[in-house]
This record gives structure tokens, sequence and C-alpha cells, in this order.
């Protein structure tokens, strides 16, 4: 029975993949020149799991507002936000909130970036600190103003500058994909 849950999973997962491979592939923009200076973007993402008898879900949306100071560099704010219900414990809310900026490169449908990110980490489940790190991902445009993200951010967290020194090596992955939209 576990055997043919894990296939069916498998099989999920790879029907997403070719869906989202398809649908990239069929929507090729004729021409896309890029954001500009002042246009604004957002985005919208989320994530979750639970165990088979649904007595431990996770649930997690991320999102973002950035402006664009040239056609290559924007700044920005990320929020995300994680809840977990388990049948051992209440209602856990854990949330990150980080200022980014990222730089793009090229100017074509897709465009890879590199940035860097400093904010806070708080909640239930966390002890409350500050966090920073280095970022990396990459966009393709679907339409003019439509595209999806995959990025990785990499946090080190800390509550003081003198800390931040010692605990960069101690740090976690943030992975997403997400689906933007330009203004």
């Amino acid at each position: 029975m576990q055997h043919d849950f894990r296939n069916s999973m498998k099989l999920a997962a790879l029907a997403s993949t070719l869906a989202l491979a398809s649908s990239v592939a069929v929507a090729q923009p004729a021409t896309v020149s890029g954001p500009a200076a002042g246009v604004q973007e957002v985005t919208l993402g989320g994530s979750g799991g639970s165990d088979r008898k649904f007595n431990d879900t996770t649930l997690s949306v991320q999102g973002s507002w950035g402006r664009y100071i040239d056609s290559s560099a924007m700044w920005g704010v990320r929020q995300t936000i994680n809840v977990r219900d388990s049948e051992e414990s209440n209602t856990v809310f854990n949330g990150a909130t980080r200022v980014f900026y990222d730089y793009h490169f090229g100017t074509g449908a897709t465009r890879p970036f590199i940035g860097a990110n400093v904010g806070a980490f708080y909640g239930r489940d966390v002890r409350n600190t500050f966090s920073a790190g280095p970022e990396i991902g990459v966009k393709h445009w679907l339409q003019s103003n439509v595209f999806v993200s995959a990025m990785a951010e990499y946090q080190f967290l800390f509550r003081s500058g003198r800390d931040a020194r010692d605990r960069y090596d101690d740090g976690a992955l943030l992975y997403s994909v997400n689906l933007g939209y330009n203004f």
C-alpha cells in the first residue's frame, strides 16, 4: 500500500513538472525587453505538506513587492508566513520579513539574478532573530508582464553584529518558486 502511495506521488510530481515545462514552452513571448526603471513587481508562491492522515500539516506562503531602479537592478520587500497544525500541539505561526536588492543579467525572456537580503525571523517556534545572506535565482517571462521565478536564499541568523560574524556558517537555505507580475 505504501509503495503505491509513493508511486502515485512520484507520478503527480512528474506530471506537474511536465505541465509547467510545456506551459513555459508554449507561452514563449515574441519579444521581452525586460522591466525598465520605475516598474514595480509583485510575486506570490506557496507550498504545503501533510502526513497521510492529515494529522500534521504545514502551509507556507511567500510574497514580495519590488521596484526596478533601472532595467537590471531592483530593491524590495519579501514576506514569508508559515503555519503548522498538528494533533500534538496548537497551531503555530512563524514568519520572515526581508529587504532585498537583486541584480538581473541579460534582457531576454529568461534572466538570472543575484542579490542580497537582510531582515528578521520571528514566531512561536523560532527565536526572534535577524537574518542576512545572498540569494540567486532566475526569472522567465511568459508574457511581457507575467513571469515565473525560482530562487534560493542562504540565511545566516544572528542577534547582534558580533553574533553575525560567528554564525555565518550556521545558516539555512530557503527555496521558492513564484508567479510574478510587473506593472
